[in-house]
């Protein structure tokens, strides 16, 4: 099968398995309803994914991809720091507070057995954390972050960003974020970073 129309079969896939999640949950989610769905065969989507967890997996590193792209981007072209920062907080917010994401995150909670949970944090945080740690190590070599080490200002970069904005959009607190207040959001979480690390 030529690339684009497996490109397309999948975002087709993937497609059906997102409104199955947030009808039925990830217990009640199954290959088989996903294929039908989709119209698609089963043995296709066992032998592309694997099997449900595969699946779902794939999913989060899709939703994620742009993160990484961006961020394997600027670290390869060495891009000052904080103009890497500036462009980055805006992508990760919109992302974690995406209806994608959302909807993986509301399934994930729902799952007695932790599969999805343990997805989302292998094909998620765990490929964007190492990334921004990075940037962060290049922002240390320049004395942008002074006053707290690296690890330190990844986490607290991250809370300060998304804060708890996440679950909130998760349990239907608060609405849909609006690219005018992701923006706000993401350079005031910059700012009072660099406030902190000044001491």
């Amino acid at each position: 099968m030529r690339s684009s129309a497996r490109a397309d079969r999948q975002e087709k896939i993937e497609k059906a398995a997102y409104e199955l999640l947030e009808t039925k949950g990830y217990a009640g989610t199954s290959m088989l309803s996903i294929a039908t769905l989709a119209k698609a065969s089963n043995e296709t989507l066992y032998r592309w994914y694997g099997d449900k967890q595969g699946l779902f997996k794939a999913m989060v590193a899709r939703n994620a991809q742009d993160v990484n792209a961006l961020l394997e981007e600027e670290l390869r072209i060495e891009r000052a720091p904080l103009k890497t920062l500036r462009v980055l907080g805006p992508k990760l917010l919109s992302l974690v507070v995406g209806s994608r994401a959302v909807a993986l995150n509301r399934a994930a909670a729902a799952d007695p057995s932790g599969e999805l949970g343990a997805a989302l944090t292998e094909a998620g945080r765990s490929s964007i954390v190492p990334l921004i740690a990075q940037v962060f190590q290049r922002a240390k070599k320049s004395n942008l972050f002074p006053g707290i080490t690296v690890k330190d200002a990844v986490e607290l970069y991250i809370n300060l960003l998304i804060g708890d904005l996440q679950i909130r959009r998760v349990i239907g607190a608060i609405p849909a974020l609006s690219d005018a207040e992701i923006k706000k959001r993401s350079e005031r979480s910059l700012k009072a970073l660099q406030r902190i690390s000044a001491g």
